[in-house]
Formats: structure tokens, sequence, C-alpha cells
């Protein structure tokens, strides 16, 4: 009976608990416009970034791929989900989208295709991720390029609003605590 409760225990343990299954269980669409499942970085570190073109924020794409290649071997992924929620900044398609990042920024990161991140109609995602959180990382997102920091077991654990840059040392020091 004994060891039957230490197993019992131990599967509790290292159970997903609920409130980060539902990070895992969103599906999102690629610029190509396929379905993808968050379910695919499960156990990865995220950082989850709303972006766009035409923003005075828009130079923190180089310092996000710069975030992504020194930290993705320790198991850091960037997700952009670009936006056209403010100032209407992001006007271009998911193609025109991806040119952008490619040529102006060299993006190696997953950038996803386009849509709301704000308001009555924002993406399910976005819902969760500033709905579904701890009290102190709840609110409407206010601008682009707000990030939103996920552990390795789902749960948002930090968020920093755009005028805090990819590497600045709370983002840093951040990212590095979640990937321990």
């Amino acid at each position: 009976m004994k060891k039957f409760i230490h197993i019992f225990i131990g599967i509790l343990m290292i159970q997903t608990p609920v409130w980060a299954q539902k990070l895992y269980d969103f599906q999102v669409e690629t610029l190509n416009g396929k379905k993808l499942s968050l379910n695919e970085y499960r156990g990865k570190v995220l950082l989850i970034v709303n972006t766009a073109s035409r923003c005075g924020y828009t130079p923190q794409y180089q310092e996000l791929q710069s975030l992504f290649e020194n930290y993705k071997a320790k198991g850091l992924v960037v997700l952009g989900f670009p936006s056209n929620d403010f100032g209407g900044q992001e006007p271009g398609s998911n193609q025109e989208i991806a040119a952008f990042c490619q040529k102006n920024y060299g993006v190696t990161f997953p950038v996803f295709s386009k849509g709301p991140v704000s308001g009555e109609t924002k993406q399910p995602l976005f819902k969760h991720l500033t709905e579904e959180v701890d009290a102190d990382l709840k609110g409407e997102i206010s601008w682009n390029f707000e990030k939103f920091l996920v552990d390795k077991k789902g749960k948002v654990v930090a968020r920093f609003r755009s005028s805090v840059e990819p590497k600045s040392k709370p983002v840093i020091d951040a990212v590095e605590r979640a990937l321990k």
C-alpha cells in the first residue's frame, strides 16, 4: 500500500496542471495557412510576442531574433503573432509579412498568421494570455510588441510591455530563470 501511495503521488507531481494544458491545446495558423498545435512546443520556454511591421518598436525583431539564436539550444522558442490592431501598423498579407521579416531582420523564429490580439475578436491564444493567467499578468495588450514568457510547463510567468527591449536585463533574467 505504501508503495502504491508513493507511485500515485509521483504521478500527480509530474502531471501538467490543468491551466497549463490549455496553452498546449491551442491551434494556431502558420503564415502559409497550415494549422499547428502549440503542443509542438511542450517542454520549451516560449516568448510569445504580438508584432507589427510598421511600428516604432519593429526594430525589436532584430533583438528577438538574436535572443532566439542565443537561447534556442537551451530550449527557448520565440513565437511572433502579427496583428493590425494598433494603429493599422500591420497592413500586409501573410506573404508580405514573411518577406518583410526575412529581408529586414533575418527572422528564423516561427511567425504565425496575422490576427487580432485585443478586444472582443482576439484570438483564443491571446484571450488565454491576457485573461486566464495570474492576476498580476492579466489585462489587455496595449500596443505592438508586448511579450509573454511561458515556462516549460505552459504557465505564463512574466509579461513585458512594448517598451521593454527583448535583450534588456529583465527579459534576459526571466528567460534564464525559466530555462533552468
